[in-house]
């Protein structure tokens, strides 16, 4: 009888005591905002209630799930290859942009824009197997390391950012990737690093044959793009292949605007937040004048359209999940 009386209700934490979400995230206005809005779409008798089904969370990557500095690590992949490729076979590089490429000397490549990105990328990452490429970049992700932390690359994820798409999977979310990087390459390690399975991936991929390799059905990779997940395309490519607009989409630079316009200009509860990167000491600081992740419409119009703008200097207690 005195068993009976004791319901679990008797135990229950009080709201301040309850285990804390998002632990490396300080005690902040940004973290306030976040969990107040999951706390409000995942409440059945909220007015602002979401069924599980239409928990839409989209994430940029580079720049908002792990580091782009000094340049996007799938370029400096890509880099790594072709002087490889080079150390065999001198004649592929074939134009200026190719050999500084293989030299390693990002920056004379970046003045040239996303055309030499291009080149470069579609110099290394075609002429092979799907499969093939997949083990290469396993290989390179589990032997190299970043020339200024010297971390492994997927020890450079944001741990704030692993917690937080862990909380929203927690509450009944859905997540995604939706980057410019390429789909193949996220692939490889976005399960590991973020539990985000390869089906909800969205990111930029080439041309694709099928053909009898040594008698073996095979999905080949070819040079020419097919589709460049960034800018207007995020949305476009959201809209395609998940075929709902999100509730909450995450980025990091203005080529993740349009995918929080789009995302926030839905009925109903909505947000939009942008990875601010202004902490110098313990990662880079940067944003209106960076050649990668540049955010200016974000830092401009992302306040008056209600956005979060997470100051990660302030805003969070931890960056790597490989180190403090």
């Amino acid at each position: 009888m005195f068993r009976l009386i004791f319901s679990a209700a008797v135990f229950a934490l009080p709201a301040g005591l309850a285990a804390d979400p998002l632990p490396s995230w300080t005690d902040s206005p940004a973290k306030e905002r976040i969990i107040a809005f999951v706390d409000t779409v995942t409440t059945p008798n909220s007015d602002d209630y979401v069924t599980p089904a239409d928990r839409v969370a989209v994430f940029d990557n580079d720049g908002t799930l792990w580091a782009e500095q000094p340049v996007y690590f799938q370029f400096i992949y890509a880099m790594d290859e072709l002087a490889e490729m080079a150390q065999d076979d001198p004649s592929i590089l074939t134009t200026p942009t190719l050999e500084a490429a293989a030299k390693g000397d990002a920056e004379s490549v970046l003045k040239g824009g996303e055309d030499a990105l291009i080149e470069v990328v579609s110099a290394t990452h075609s002429g092979l197997s799907v499969d093939a490429f997949h083990a290469s970049v396993a290989e390179w992700l589990q032997t190299e390391r970043h020339p200024d932390t010297g971390l492994a690359y997927d020890q450079m994820t944001y741990q704030p950012m692993v917690e937080l798409l862990r909380y929203l999977r927690d509450e009944g979310f859905t997540t995604y990737i939706v980057s410019g990087g390429g789909l193949h390459f996220m692939r490889v390690f976005a399960e590991d690093a973020y539990g985000i399975p390869p089906n909800q991936i969205l990111g930029t991929y080439a041309d694709s044959t099928y053909e009898l390799v040594d008698g073996t059905p095979t999905i080949m990779k070819a040079p020419a793009l097919a589709f460049i997940d960034d800018k207007e395309g995020k949305p476009i490519n959201i809209e395609r292949t998940i075929g709902k607009r999100p509730i909450l989409a995450v980025g990091n630079s203005d080529g993740d605007f349009a995918m929080l316009e789009w995302t926030t200009a839905g009925d109903g509860p909505r947000m939009g937040v942008l990875i601010h990167h202004t902490d110098a000491e313990r990662e880079w600081a940067y944003d209106r004048d960076s050649h990668i992740g540049r955010l200016v419409d974000g830092l401009d119009k992302g306040p008056e359209m209600g956005w979060v703008i997470v100051d990660m200097a302030k805003d969070w207690s931890r960056v790597f999940t490989g180190s403090n």
